[in-house]
């Protein structure tokens, strides 16, 4: 099982107040960070990651690249078209916190 350490890079995602959908995707492998997928319903595969927010930040941490990311509104209108949609910040090479396992 591959470990933080070799998912080196970290895309969060910040919620505007309006319920919207996000899909990220990566070539390499993806893991939720400081959350619980279940309770909110975010679908985490290998390489896929999707969900819903509103307000809050969920985060995500993976290695190789970021291959797509979309993102629409409540109303299905898509970025940069809505701006209610949420703001996606994409770091490489970021090391976890100390103590972070």
């Amino acid at each position: 099982m591959p470990t933080k350490h070799s998912r080196p890079n970290l895309v969060t995602i910040v919620g505007r107040g309006v319920p919207a959908n996000y899909e990220i995707s990566v070539d390499g492998s993806i893991e939720m960070v400081g959350g619980d997928p279940l309770c909110e319903a975010t679908v985490v595969s290998s390489q896929t990651a999707e969900g819903a927010i509103e307000t809050g930040v969920r985060r995500f941490r993976f290695s190789g690249q970021m291959a797509n990311v979309r993102l629409v509104d409540w109303n299905g209108v898509p970025a940069p078209e809505s701006p209610h949609t949420p703001h996606v910040h994409i770091d490489y090479g970021v090391s976890p916190p100390e103590g972070d396992s």
